[in-house]
């Protein structure tokens, strides 16, 4: 899960509100790949896709503000400041005919990046979330899970981490994972956990006007209906019998119907004959190499 990549291009790019976001780009292609982690984790959990993609895509691996080599100081850890952060690094890096891949919370987060740069998006990929987004929960339940990890911020999300795990999953993934994200900086999971569960993702959606596709376990039930009235087009592709992290427990098959989602993007483009104006690429920011 933790395995480096070859050749790869290190960034630190401000965000809107000054907390310097890092990336790691690899690659060159249309369209270009850009991978948001999920709450509580960091670009390494796409260590098995970016060197899959980078051999025909330009891709980009992000750590949202307050997660791996990102800054801190930041006081609201808002999906909306998030989505800054990736739109940040795409305006930066003048990244163009994007595609933002987003797992868990980073689907929130993408729908957030593409309302700021709507002309650099072609589509969304959510990674085990958007499966239903009518779902609604009431303040005080919200609120009554939230207080537990104010007790124990470690306990409850090894635990949360542990039950996103079927039986019989590699327990040294499951392990790892959890002794990962438990020790994610308590402030930031319980910020961005509050900011997660209030988002209004339907409001959200009637700016977004690129197709939306899903790559999802079975743990959680996809409402495809919901998905189709609030989105101009969704889809999803399943990989049953999985956790919430199936891309690093079979990277082979998610690559795979990831390849095919990024072709029907592309297909669905050329059909449409939506073609995205170039813009020149520039890393003039805050970077190393």
């Amino acid at each position: 899960m933790l395995a480096g990549c070859a050749s790869v291009q290190k960034h630190y790019v401000p965000s809107s509100d000054g907390v310097v976001i890092s990336c790691d780009v690899q690659g060159k292609g249309k369209p270009t790949l850009v991978f948001v982690h999920g709450w509580c984790c960091d670009k390494r959990y796409w260590s098995y896709q970016v060197p899959y993609f980078a051999g025909r895509h330009k891709v980009v691996a992000i750590d949202l503000a307050g997660h791996g080599a990102s800054g801190l100081g930041r006081r609201r850890w808002s999906m909306k400041a998030f989505g800054a952060d990736v739109a940040a690094v795409i305006e930066m890096l003048k990244l163009n005919q994007v595609i933002l891949i987003g797992h868990s919370m980073g689907g929130n987060v993408i729908i957030e990046a593409a309302r700021l740069v709507p002309d650099r998006v072609i589509g969304l990929v959510g990674v085990d979330t958007f499966h239903n987004f009518e779902t609604e929960y009431p303040r005080d339940q919200i609120e009554e899970f939230v207080d537990g990890f104010m007790e124990n911020f470690k306990e409850n999300t090894d635990q949360f981490v542990r039950d996103m795990f079927p039986p019989g999953s590699d327990p040294n993934i499951v392990e790892r994972v959890a002794e990962d994200m438990s020790s994610a900086p308590p402030w930031v999971g319980i910020g961005s956990l509050q900011e997660y569960f209030f988002y209004d993702v339907k409001e959200a959606l009637k700016d977004i006007r690129v197709p939306i596709f899903c790559i999802n376990t079975d743990l959680i039930p996809t409402n495809v209906e919901a998905g189709r009235r609030h989105a101009v087009s969704f889809d999803v592709k399943l990989m049953p019998g999985l956790s919430h992290f199936m891309m690093i427990e079979d990277p082979e098959t998610f690559n795979k119907l990831l390849d095919e989602t990024i072709s029907e993007i592309n297909l669905g483009r050329q059909y449409s004959g939506d073609v995205n104006q170039e813009v020149p690429e520039k890393t003039n920011g805050i970077s190393e190499e």
